[in-house]
């Protein structure tokens, strides 16, 4: 079983997005989200889908077969560009189903089987079965963001906002610099060297992911660095 900690902010995190999806209205389903290209209805159902992916994958895992997350990286953007045609209530069912399906997967986990390695796509790239909590806690808070109704980086919570800009630093190969979190009193190196950018650490997580222009950030050189999206 993983870390309980991750278990509760995976449980925490899912309730909250469970009941903004509930309280999306119908005609707001179509209305653009923050993600170019995306509206609402696309990201409820990339989540549904990385859901059962992910749970699918770690079903294999327990039976001792190889279940890739996705057909392929076409397959899953088909999917997602088919499912976001349903009706507002049939997304929504299948949505929460499989919110409670992939929590349950998570929870269910034997220790043993953390280092199992789950492809992405078939030949693709791989992960192993130990950070798929991770993985859904950063699907389920950063595309709640996303979805741009009153749920905001800003409300997420501080162990959320550590755990991402953990992952963050780990995975950067861009230009160097220093994230430090004035909120958390926490700092962390993207890279060798560069300047620090400083300010609240929900602000900086955000940045981070290529979201937004770096509002409420300050840099001791005078200038935020642009953030690919990610």
């Amino acid at each position: 079983m993983p870390d309980p900690r991750l278990v509760e902010l995976l449980d925490s995190g899912t309730r909250r997005l469970v009941r903004s999806v509930d309280a999306i209205s119908d005609d707001q389903w179509i209305k653009p989200s923050l993600l170019p290209g995306w509206s609402r209805s696309h990201v409820v159902a990339h989540l549904t889908l990385n859901a059962e992916g992910l749970s699918d994958a770690l079903e294999g895992v327990h039976e001792g077969r190889r279940v890739p997350m996705y057909r392929s990286s076409e397959a899953r953007d088909a999917d997602i560009a088919e499912l976001s045609k349903e009706s507002p209530a049939t997304l929504r069912d299948r949505f929460l189903g499989s919110t409670t399906v992939i929590g349950e997967r998570v929870e269910e986990l034997a220790d043993n089987l953390a280092d199992t390695t789950i492809d992405r796509t078939p030949g693709g790239r791989q992960f192993p079965a130990g950070v798929v909590a991770q993985m859904r806690i950063r699907e389920v808070e950063i595309h709640h963001a996303d979805l741009g109704l009153d749920y905001t980086a800003a409300d997420w919570p501080a162990e959320f906002v550590a755990l991402l800009l953990d992952f963050r630093s780990a995975a950067y190969d861009g230009t160097p610099f220093v994230g430090h979190a004035t909120d958390l009193d926490r700092t962390w190196s993207f890279g060798a060297g560069g300047p620090t950018v400083s300010g609240p650490g929900s602000a900086l997580a955000w940045w981070v992911t290529g979201r937004g222009t770096g509002d409420g950030l300050t840099s001791d050189d005078g200038r935020v660095p642009r953030m690919e999206p990610w």
